[in-house]
């Protein structure tokens, strides 16, 4: 998506958001190791950049991996995981 691509970045901006209160529920289970394989696949070597300022990119992956929305749902799975590595 290009930056001058104005309703594209508003329409990424609003659905975003909207797909994960959806997928809420399971992120409040699964959400550290669901978040770690998604940001595993998004800096991968081969993958493009999530955000390209020379071209004027932005990928749909930035909204996504910038979201506090996500990172508060993540967050209790995170803190389990936490737990159990130091009593493990």
């Amino acid at each position: 998506m290009r930056y001058e691509e104005k309703a594209k970045l508003t329409a990424a901006r609003v659905l975003i958001p909207a797909a994960i209160l959806v997928a809420s529920p399971m992120l409040l289970i699964v959400g550290a190791p669901v978040r770690r394989r998604y940001l595993r696949y998004v800096y991968r070597d081969e993958s493009p950049a999530v955000l390209d300022k020379e071209q004027g990119r932005i990928s749909v992956h930035w909204f996504v991996v910038t979201s506090p929305l996500l990172v508060w749902l993540c967050r209790p799975t995170e803190a389990l995981a936490r737990l159990i590595s130091r009593r493990g």
